[in-house]
């Protein structure tokens, strides 16, 4: 079994092992479920932050380290696994193939994204009203922001996914220069043939090793949903929602029905239904909700995906080549976010300057990728075009931001989930059968007291 293969365990044997005991899967207790604590957890965390403010922010740090845990795997599991993929593949033309159809999904989706966030925002108007007055807003308080926003451009942005060293992205946690460094060695493997599979069989347990420390980090994923919802509503507070109450919810609308309608509808065109693929992803979607971390949940999702019977160079290539270039939730809070800017400024906006700032935004949307505020950051890169709105401006947006951070990560996991599910049947490289077979068992999470651990169908 490769370090991708999940186990599937036969009818009679589907079960979590219970001090080696295999139980049906029909007593699986339904708290042992994965997605089932996340929610309690985003439950319980939400009042604990509503009714101990000062406490549960205190708890942010405990999220965060849940956070970081992941982050240490996810740049050395991208690496085996498109590394791997590409070495055993072989053929380095059908490898672009992938590179390219991904690339032509990406932009047409990113695209989508951010006219159809433009073209909500034209109609609700979210913002008017309120005049706010730009001398009232001090820079010093995104100037943090403004300032990394200086090197987001296009150039900057392919110059940065080339590293100046081997370790250099493994230590910065980059995911563009990882998938380049990753992208060079399967292509040498491959072309090393014989020669290279003793690194193929090292990579290959390098992976198992990897994949089976998210297991043991995953256990306190429920832990660290509570922490950061506790943080989010105890810091922000329930006055922040009151207060820009339309822009969060406009945010949240635009970003389900864009995942439901057109996410769903490439879905629909290469044979899969939106439901199922949701609930077959749940358990990721609704963490990295209550996380605010779409990259959390990459390696689960990679390594679900190839239990679904998509190929490992498609999964390898697309997921992570669609967390800096695939940013749909990103896209629909840009576009809505200066508009609501606008409107709440009183500056209007001509179709000229929004097309201008559409065509900035399919740039800087991706050069702020995986930087931390990279919202914020894309914003203050974008908002030059329209001189008559202030940079200063997005401080407006400070307490609001991490709720809609929230609908942002999901929205950008689960679109880069449905990506690799439509370029990998675009490429022939998903096992239909396999793939409809799992989507209608459903998934679900199991816990092994013995440490091996294991996911099945049920």
């Amino acid at each position: 079994m490769t370090a991708f293969e999940i186990d599937r365990p036969s009818p009679e044997t589907a079960a979590p092992h219970v001090a080696g005991v295999k139980l049906p899967s029909s007593s699986v207790p339904f708290y042992r479920k994965l997605y089932v604590q996340v929610l309690i957890a985003v439950v319980v965390g939400a009042v604990l932050g509503y009714v101990l403010p000062d406490f549960s922010v205190n708890l942010k740090p405990f999220g965060d380290a849940f956070v970081k845990a992941i982050k240490v795997v996810v740049g050395p599991i991208i690496f085996t696994t498109i590394a791997l993929g590409i070495a055993k593949m072989g053929d380095i033309r059908q490898v672009a193939n992938v590179g390219v159809k991904a690339l032509i999904y990406f932009e047409i989706a990113s695209t989508l994204a951010l006219i159809i966030g433009m073209t909500v925002g034209n109609i609700w108007q979210v913002g008017s009203g309120l005049n706010a007055d730009p001398a009232a807003f001090d820079p010093k308080t995104v100037e943090a922001y403004a300032k990394v926003a200086k090197g987001v451009g296009l150039t900057e942005f392919f110059l940065s996914i080339i590293p100046t060293s081997f370790v250099e992205p493994f230590v910065k946690g980059d995911i563009m220069p990882i998938l380049f460094v990753a992208v060079l060695l399967g292509l040498g493997l491959s072309l090393a043939q014989d020669r290279g599979k003793p690194v193929v069989v090292f990579l290959e347990s390098a992976a198992a090793a990897l994949f089976g420390m998210v297991r043991l980090i995953m256990y306190c994923a429920p832990i660290a949903a509570l922490c950061a919802m506790a943080f989010t509503v105890g810091k922000y507070g329930l006055r922040t929602l009151l207060d820009l109450g339309q822009l969060v919810a406009s945010v949240y609308i635009v970003s389900i029905l864009f995942v439901v309608i057109v996410l769903g509808g490439f879905l629909r065109l290469s044979g899969f239904g939106i439901v199922r693929v949701l609930n077959y992803f749940k358990d990721e979607i609704l963490f990295v909700f209550a996380a605010t971390s779409a990259e959390t949940m990459m390696p689960r999702s990679m390594q679900k995906l190839e239990k679904l019977g998509v190929s490992r160079e498609v999964v390898g290539l697309v997921m992570p080549g669609g967390f800096s270039l695939n940013m749909d939730g990103t896209a629909i809070y840009m576009t809505m976010s200066v508009l609501f800017l606008a409107h709440a400024f009183n500056v209007h906006l001509t179709i000229w300057h929004q097309l201008s700032v559409l065509f900035v935004m399919l740039f800087t949307s991706k050069g702020a990728a995986g930087v931390t505020g990279g919202g914020f950051i894309a914003l203050a890169a974008t908002l030059p075009v329209v001189d008559a709105v202030p940079v200063a401006g997005i401080a407006l947006l400070l307490g609001a931001d991490r709720f809609m951070a929230q609908i942002r990560a999901g929205t950008n996991l689960t679109s880069n989930i449905i990506a690799t599910l439509v370029v990998g049947r675009w490429v022939g490289g998903i096992d239909m059968p396999t793939a409809t077979a799992e989507l209608q068992a459903g998934f679900t999470e199991t816990v092994d007291v013995s440490g091996e651990g294991t996911g099945h169908t049920s």
